[in-house]
């Protein structure tokens, strides 16, 4: 059991959001988009407040510490579930999942009919449990997704910025061709390098002068301690170190988390009404509020804000949104999978869970794929080298409301991940003939090669100058915003945040000066 928590921020004295409040901004979601949104409202003068539907993660367990381990997962690991969800859920003939206590746990694997969505749950969102890697998009890609965006601004001013904002940082390249740490990376490194392919070092928001402390046992271990997708204890800088941490040192941020907005539609007179239920520990509906904002930011992330505005727009509460609202909705091509490499090839039983490293085969019309050379921390060598394919697969998928359930479906099918796993073979395939070596068929199910229901990456379904104006503005509804990586058309062709980041920044600097101004 863990100790109870305060639903508002502890940087903020003041208190959560109660029925009836009335606000200048409200930002619904503490992920990348809204953690941007409050600090360029705060620091614009405007208080805000953020209504998260995660916890906030301050407060330890019993075991003394936030978040825990992957090796061995409780209650904190899953949001609302009987059971861990692992994307690598079996080994060697065993599933590895676990039966969990039912709490608001930090990862949230939502199920559709064709795929499951990871995503984060709490305040800061998806960087709570990403592997932090920091990519910036190719340029002519960048300009060929988004059009309608000025990428000399993106690339001057806002990548730069998003950059600087989050902390990215560089792996030191001597320590990391030393340590044993970072053993997959090389053996990843020097098998695609053999059949031709060019690999490339990834930044990260996780800070690596840390880590090297870690490996020398002067610190806490967190990415060298098995942790990533339940959280890091130590070492990453995410959002409620950054951008929110700034937010609330302005004096004008409030967050009430265990809050999940339902329903937006317009007040009466001015603004709109904010309806939300407020949740215990154990996911029980314990109060319904409704509040009224004169601004609204959707920021709840691909999934949340196309799921909330579709269903606003079918239950007549927002009718006027445009119908490509739900639409445009992509995985960005995620694959994962496993290669069997040789007793001569070891990965290493010491895996930093934090990735460096990845393949990058994009310029290739017939193969464009980015591959993150994965760490598979099992504590053992397990000679496997993991990976997370990012390929350009054209499939889209909407967003659909289900008057019979009353809840939104996605219309994506398992079978729309071909087009990247073709183009995945294409690659592994020359390495593995070049090496002869086989794919591993025991990460993902029984005798399954491909983890190709699930993403890390859902993007789209509230395109930007699509269901949106050019700046993110819903312009059927003065006053109504999206922000987060809804925006993105689906693929984006390296790990999303962030551009989501420097698309927000883009966004809120023409929003605040001359919406708001």
């Amino acid at each position: 059991m863990l100790s109870s928590m305060s639903t508002a921020a502890s940087a903020s004295p003041r208190r959560a959001l109660s029925d009836g409040d009335r606000v200048p901004a409200l930002v619904i979601g503490s992920g990348y988009g809204g953690a941007v949104a409050a600090l360029r409202l705060t620091q614009a003068g405007i208080p805000t407040q953020i209504v998260e539907m995660g916890r906030s993660w301050d407060t330890p367990g019993s075991d003394g510490q936030i978040f825990c381990g992957m090796l061995n997962p409780d209650e904190r690991s899953f949001w609302l579930a009987d059971r861990t969800d692992a994307p690598v859920s079996n080994f060697i003939g065993f599933n590895i999942n676990r039966d969990i206590d039912r709490y608001v746990g930090v990862l949230d694997s939502e199920r559709f009919s064709g795929i499951r969505v990871y995503q984060g749950r709490g305040v800061g969102g998806g960087s709570l449990v990403n592997g932090g890697m920091a990519v910036t998009p190719k340029r002519d890609y960048f300009e060929e997704i988004l059009p309608s965006v000025d990428p000399n601004a993106m690339y001057n001013t806002y990548f730069p910025r998003a950059n600087a904002g989050l902390g990215v940082n560089h792996i030191d390249q001597d320590w990391f061709e030393s340590t044993p740490w970072y053993k997959f990376a090389r053996t990843g490194r020097t098998t695609a390098e053999r059949s031709g392919f060019t690999t490339t070092f990834v930044p990260n928001v996780y800070d690596f002068e840390y880590m090297k402390k870690e490996e020398a046992g002067e610190v806490q271990a967190s990415g060298l301690g098995g942790e990533v997708i339940y959280g890091n204890n130590a070492g990453k800088k995410s959002l409620d170190k950054t951008y929110l941490a700034q937010a609330a040192a302005t004096g004008k941020l409030t967050i009430t988390a265990l809050h999940q907005v339902t329903g937006v539609a317009p007040a009466s007179g001015a603004g709109y009404d904010v309806t939300m239920e407020q949740i215990d520990e154990r996911g029980n509906v314990i109060a319904t509020k409704v509040v009224t904002a004169d601004q609204v930011f959707f920021a709840a992330g691909s999934v949340g804000t196309s799921k909330l505005l579709v269903s606003m727009k079918a239950q007549g509460h927002l009718p006027n949104l445009s119908s490509q609202v739900g639409e445009g909705w992509g995985n960005n091509g995620n694959i994962m999978f496993g290669r069997a490499n040789h007793m001569w090839h070891p990965t290493g039983s010491k895996q930093a869970t934090i990735p460096s490293m990845g393949i990058d085969n994009w310029s290739d019309p017939a193969a464009p794929v980015f591959a993150e050379i994965a760490p598979l921390p099992a504590g053992l060598e397990t000679y496997v080298s993991l990976y997370l394919a990012i390929t350009k697969n054209p499939e889209r998928a909407r967003f659909q409301f289900d008057s019979g359930t009353g809840k939104v479906d996605l219309s994506w099918a398992v079978s729309q991940n071909q087009v990247g796993i073709d183009m995945t073979k294409k690659v592994f395939d020359k390495i593995n003939r070049r090496e002869a070596t086989i794919y591993r068929t025991d990460l993902f199910g029984v005798y399954k090669r491909w983890g190709d229901d699930f993403t890390y990456h859902p993007l789209g379904g509230c395109v930007l100058n699509e269901a949106t104006d050019n700046y993110g503005r819903l312009s059927e509804y003065p006053g109504l915003y999206v922000v987060d990586g809804s925006l993105v058309p689906g693929n984006v062709g390296v790990n999303p945040f962030v551009t989501i980041t420097a698309l927000a920044e883009r966004n809120m600097d023409q929003i605040i000066s001359t919406d708001l101004a």
